[in-house]
Protein backbone atom coordinates (compact mmCIF):
# COMPACT_ATOMS: atom_id res chain seq x y z
CA UNK A 1 0.00 0.00 0.00
CA UNK A 2 1.28 3.49 -0.83
CA UNK A 3 1.64 5.73 2.19
CA UNK A 4 2.17 9.45 2.54
CA UNK A 5 5.79 10.51 2.56
CA UNK A 6 7.28 11.36 5.95
CA UNK A 7 9.40 14.43 6.64
CA UNK A 8 12.90 14.07 5.28
CA UNK A 9 11.98 11.53 2.62
CA UNK A 10 12.84 12.43 -0.98
CA UNK A 11 9.74 13.56 -2.89
CA UNK A 12 11.30 14.77 -6.15
CA UNK A 13 14.57 13.34 -7.44
CA UNK A 14 16.35 14.34 -10.66
CA UNK A 15 19.35 12.12 -11.37
CA UNK A 16 21.56 13.66 -14.10
CA UNK A 17 18.57 14.46 -16.30
CA UNK A 18 18.78 15.79 -19.84
CA UNK A 19 15.89 16.61 -22.15
CA UNK A 20 16.35 17.37 -25.81
CA UNK A 21 13.85 18.31 -28.50
CA UNK A 22 14.63 18.43 -32.23
CA UNK A 23 17.39 20.99 -32.59
CA UNK A 24 17.22 22.08 -28.95
CA UNK A 25 18.58 20.87 -25.63
CA UNK A 26 16.13 22.16 -23.04
CA UNK A 27 17.81 20.94 -19.83
CA UNK A 28 21.10 19.22 -19.16
CA UNK A 29 22.55 17.30 -16.24
CA UNK A 30 19.88 18.34 -13.75
CA UNK A 31 20.84 16.64 -10.49
CA UNK A 32 18.96 17.55 -7.30
CA UNK A 33 16.38 16.30 -4.82
CA UNK A 34 13.56 17.87 -2.81
CA UNK A 35 12.47 16.34 0.47
CA UNK A 36 9.05 16.11 2.06
CA UNK A 37 7.96 19.28 3.84
CA UNK A 38 10.24 21.63 1.91
CA UNK A 39 9.05 24.69 0.02
CA UNK A 40 11.46 25.20 -2.86
CA UNK A 41 11.52 28.02 -5.41
CA UNK A 42 12.97 27.54 -8.89
CA UNK A 43 14.11 30.83 -10.37
CA UNK A 44 15.62 31.80 -13.70
CA UNK A 45 15.11 34.00 -16.73
CA UNK A 46 12.76 33.08 -19.57
CA UNK A 47 14.07 30.18 -21.64
CA UNK A 48 16.42 28.78 -19.00
CA UNK A 49 14.60 25.43 -18.72
CA UNK A 50 12.30 25.99 -15.73
CA UNK A 51 9.15 24.89 -17.56
CA UNK A 52 10.83 21.81 -19.02
CA UNK A 53 11.93 20.76 -15.54
CA UNK A 54 8.39 21.39 -14.28
CA UNK A 55 6.87 19.28 -17.07
CA UNK A 56 9.33 16.45 -16.45
CA UNK A 57 8.25 16.37 -12.79
CA UNK A 58 4.61 16.26 -13.93
CA UNK A 59 5.32 13.36 -16.27
CA UNK A 60 4.20 15.18 -19.40
CA UNK A 61 7.16 13.70 -21.25
CA UNK A 62 10.11 11.46 -20.35
CA UNK A 63 13.74 12.58 -19.96
CA UNK A 64 16.06 11.91 -22.87
CA UNK A 65 18.67 10.62 -20.44
CA UNK A 66 18.80 10.35 -16.67
CA UNK A 67 16.05 9.48 -14.22
CA UNK A 68 13.13 11.47 -12.78
CA UNK A 69 11.32 10.11 -9.74
CA UNK A 70 8.46 11.58 -7.72
CA UNK A 71 7.94 9.70 -4.45
CA UNK A 72 10.00 6.90 -5.96
CA UNK A 73 7.74 6.56 -9.02
CA UNK A 74 8.26 7.42 -12.68
CA UNK A 75 5.83 10.30 -13.35
CA UNK A 76 5.73 9.55 -17.10
CA UNK A 77 5.10 5.79 -17.10
CA UNK A 78 3.07 5.75 -13.87
CA UNK A 79 0.98 8.85 -14.54
CA UNK A 80 -2.23 7.41 -13.05
CA UNK A 81 -0.48 6.68 -9.74
CA UNK A 82 -0.23 10.42 -9.11
CA UNK A 83 -3.95 11.18 -8.97
CA UNK A 84 -4.61 13.14 -5.74
CA UNK A 85 -0.91 13.04 -4.86
CA UNK A 86 0.12 16.03 -6.99
CA UNK A 87 -1.80 19.27 -7.61
CA UNK A 88 -0.82 22.10 -9.94
CA UNK A 89 -1.58 25.82 -9.81
CA UNK A 90 -0.80 27.72 -13.01
CA UNK A 91 -0.28 31.42 -13.77
CA UNK A 92 -3.68 31.46 -15.43
CA UNK A 93 -6.23 30.21 -12.89
CA UNK A 94 -7.68 27.91 -15.58
CA UNK A 95 -11.17 28.04 -14.11
CA UNK A 96 -14.09 26.82 -16.19
CA UNK A 97 -15.94 30.05 -17.07
CA UNK A 98 -19.38 28.42 -17.10
CA UNK A 99 -19.01 27.10 -13.54
CA UNK A 100 -19.16 28.95 -10.23
CA UNK A 101 -16.27 29.13 -7.78
CA UNK A 102 -17.83 26.28 -5.77
CA UNK A 103 -18.35 24.16 -8.87
CA UNK A 104 -14.79 24.78 -10.07
CA UNK A 105 -13.39 23.43 -6.80
CA UNK A 106 -15.73 20.44 -7.03
CA UNK A 107 -14.52 19.72 -10.57
CA UNK A 108 -11.00 19.29 -9.23
CA UNK A 109 -12.22 16.67 -6.76
CA UNK A 110 -14.22 14.96 -9.50
CA UNK A 111 -11.14 14.57 -11.70
CA UNK A 112 -9.18 13.31 -8.69
CA UNK A 113 -11.72 10.53 -8.15
CA UNK A 114 -12.94 11.72 -4.75
CA UNK A 115 -16.32 10.51 -3.52
CA UNK A 116 -18.98 13.01 -4.64
CA UNK A 117 -20.68 12.99 -1.24
CA UNK A 118 -17.98 15.21 0.26
CA UNK A 119 -17.39 17.61 -2.63
CA UNK A 120 -19.55 20.54 -1.58
CA UNK A 121 -18.57 20.50 2.09
CA UNK A 122 -14.87 20.33 1.28
CA UNK A 123 -15.15 22.99 -1.43
CA UNK A 124 -16.94 25.40 0.91
CA UNK A 125 -14.35 24.79 3.64
CA UNK A 126 -11.46 25.63 1.34
CA UNK A 127 -13.13 28.65 -0.22
CA UNK A 128 -13.84 29.97 3.25
CA UNK A 129 -10.26 29.27 4.34
CA UNK A 130 -8.98 31.27 1.38
CA UNK A 131 -11.18 34.25 2.12
CA UNK A 132 -13.96 33.60 -0.40
CA UNK A 133 -16.89 33.03 1.91
CA UNK A 134 -19.94 34.55 0.23
CA UNK A 135 -18.40 34.27 -3.25
CA UNK A 136 -19.10 30.56 -3.74
CA UNK A 137 -21.74 31.18 -6.41
CA UNK A 138 -19.78 33.80 -8.35
CA UNK A 139 -18.57 32.96 -11.85
CA UNK A 140 -14.93 33.59 -12.83
CA UNK A 141 -15.77 36.78 -14.74
CA UNK A 142 -17.33 38.16 -11.56
CA UNK A 143 -14.12 37.65 -9.57
CA UNK A 144 -10.92 39.68 -9.46
CA UNK A 145 -7.64 38.14 -10.61
CA UNK A 146 -6.62 37.51 -7.01
CA UNK A 147 -9.97 35.89 -6.22
CA UNK A 148 -9.71 33.63 -9.26
CA UNK A 149 -6.28 32.52 -8.13
CA UNK A 150 -7.68 31.84 -4.65
CA UNK A 151 -10.27 29.55 -6.25
CA UNK A 152 -7.45 27.82 -8.11
CA UNK A 153 -5.57 27.30 -4.83
CA UNK A 154 -8.72 26.01 -3.15
CA UNK A 155 -9.19 23.54 -6.00
CA UNK A 156 -5.61 22.30 -5.57
CA UNK A 157 -5.70 21.93 -1.79
CA UNK A 158 -9.21 20.40 -1.78
CA UNK A 159 -7.90 17.12 -3.22
CA UNK A 160 -5.45 16.88 -0.27
CA UNK A 161 -2.33 16.35 -2.40
CA UNK A 162 1.08 15.59 -0.98
CA UNK A 163 2.89 17.81 -3.49
CA UNK A 164 1.82 21.23 -4.78
CA UNK A 165 3.48 22.55 -7.95
CA UNK A 166 3.03 26.24 -8.82
CA UNK A 167 4.02 27.58 -12.23
CA UNK A 168 4.31 31.39 -12.03
CA UNK A 169 1.11 31.26 -9.97
CA UNK A 170 1.47 34.73 -8.44
CA UNK A 171 3.27 36.61 -11.21
CA UNK A 172 0.19 38.04 -12.93
CA UNK A 173 -1.12 39.66 -9.75
CA UNK A 174 -0.42 43.08 -8.29
CA UNK A 175 2.30 42.95 -5.64
CA UNK A 176 0.00 43.48 -2.64
CA UNK A 177 -2.30 40.64 -3.71
CA UNK A 178 0.64 38.44 -4.68
CA UNK A 179 2.35 39.00 -1.32
CA UNK A 180 -0.81 38.04 0.54
CA UNK A 181 -1.34 34.90 -1.54
CA UNK A 182 2.31 33.83 -1.22
CA UNK A 183 2.04 34.08 2.56
CA UNK A 184 -1.19 32.08 2.59
CA UNK A 185 0.31 29.45 0.28
CA UNK A 186 3.31 28.98 2.58
CA UNK A 187 1.07 28.76 5.64
CA UNK A 188 -1.22 26.17 4.01
CA UNK A 189 1.66 24.02 2.78
CA UNK A 190 3.34 24.02 6.17
CA UNK A 191 0.13 23.48 8.12
CA UNK A 192 -0.77 20.50 5.96
CA UNK A 193 2.71 18.97 6.08
CA UNK A 194 2.91 19.13 2.30
CA UNK A 195 5.75 19.83 -0.14
CA UNK A 196 5.69 22.90 -2.36
CA UNK A 197 7.63 23.77 -5.51
CA UNK A 198 7.18 27.22 -7.05
CA UNK A 199 8.50 28.18 -10.49
CA UNK A 200 9.17 31.92 -10.73
CA UNK A 201 11.24 34.50 -12.59
CA UNK A 202 11.28 36.84 -9.59
CA UNK A 203 14.22 36.73 -7.18
CA UNK A 204 12.18 38.61 -4.56
CA UNK A 205 9.40 36.04 -4.78
CA UNK A 206 11.84 33.15 -4.63
CA UNK A 207 13.40 34.56 -1.45
CA UNK A 208 10.00 35.06 0.21
CA UNK A 209 8.65 31.57 -0.18
CA UNK A 210 10.53 28.88 1.62
CA UNK A 211 13.55 26.80 2.43
CA UNK A 212 15.62 26.75 -0.73
CA UNK A 213 16.08 28.39 -4.11
CA UNK A 214 17.18 26.36 -7.13
CA UNK A 215 18.73 28.75 -9.63
CA UNK A 216 18.63 27.85 -13.32
CA UNK A 217 20.36 29.46 -16.25
CA UNK A 218 20.44 28.79 -19.97
CA UNK A 219 21.05 26.36 -21.53
CA UNK A 220 19.04 24.33 -19.02
CA UNK A 221 21.62 24.18 -16.24
CA UNK A 222 21.19 24.12 -12.47
CA UNK A 223 23.49 27.00 -11.56
CA UNK A 224 23.08 27.10 -7.77
CA UNK A 225 21.18 25.52 -4.88
CA UNK A 226 20.68 28.13 -2.17
CA UNK A 227 19.55 27.27 1.36
CA UNK A 228 17.67 30.19 2.93
CA UNK A 229 18.14 31.20 6.57
CA UNK A 230 15.00 31.11 8.69
CA UNK A 231 15.14 34.80 9.66
CA UNK A 232 17.38 36.56 7.17
CA UNK A 233 18.65 40.03 8.00
CA UNK A 234 18.42 42.74 5.32
CA UNK A 235 22.14 42.33 4.73
CA UNK A 236 21.77 38.55 4.26
CA UNK A 237 18.84 39.08 1.91
CA UNK A 238 20.82 41.53 -0.19
CA UNK A 239 23.74 39.11 -0.35
CA UNK A 240 21.47 36.24 -1.37
CA UNK A 241 19.93 38.38 -4.13
CA UNK A 242 23.36 39.13 -5.51
CA UNK A 243 24.36 35.47 -5.36
CA UNK A 244 21.20 34.34 -7.15
CA UNK A 245 21.46 37.03 -9.80
CA UNK A 246 25.10 36.16 -10.44
CA UNK A 247 24.17 32.48 -10.85
CA UNK A 248 21.35 33.34 -13.24
CA UNK A 249 23.61 35.46 -15.41
CA UNK A 250 27.31 34.75 -14.79
CA UNK A 251 28.38 36.64 -17.94
CA UNK A 252 26.89 39.84 -16.58
CA UNK A 253 24.53 40.24 -19.54
CA UNK A 254 21.52 41.14 -17.43
CA UNK A 255 18.16 42.15 -18.84
CA UNK A 256 16.64 45.53 -18.04
CA UNK A 257 14.53 43.95 -15.32
CA UNK A 258 17.30 42.03 -13.59
CA UNK A 259 19.66 44.97 -14.09
CA UNK A 260 17.27 47.27 -12.26
CA UNK A 261 16.95 44.72 -9.50
CA UNK A 262 20.73 44.44 -9.22
CA UNK A 263 21.02 48.22 -8.82
CA UNK A 264 18.39 48.10 -6.07
CA UNK A 265 20.21 45.26 -4.34
CA UNK A 266 23.52 47.13 -4.42
CA UNK A 267 21.87 50.30 -3.16
CA UNK A 268 20.40 48.30 -0.27
CA UNK A 269 23.80 46.80 0.47
CA UNK A 270 25.46 50.20 0.75
CA UNK A 271 22.64 52.03 2.48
Amino acid sequence: MDTQATRGEIVIDFDHVEKTFPGHRAVQDLDFSITQGEIVSVVGVTGCGKSTMFNLALGLFPPTTGVVRVQGHDPFTEFDWFRRKVAVVFQDSRLLPWRTALQNVCVGMKFAGIDKAGWETTAREWLDRLGLSGRENAYPHQLSGGQRQRVSLARAFAVDPELILCDESFSALDEITAKSLRAEFVELVRAGGKTGVVITHSIAEALSLGNRVLVMRAPGLLADDVTLPADATPEQTASLRERILAAMDPAGQVTATTGAELLAVRAMSTA
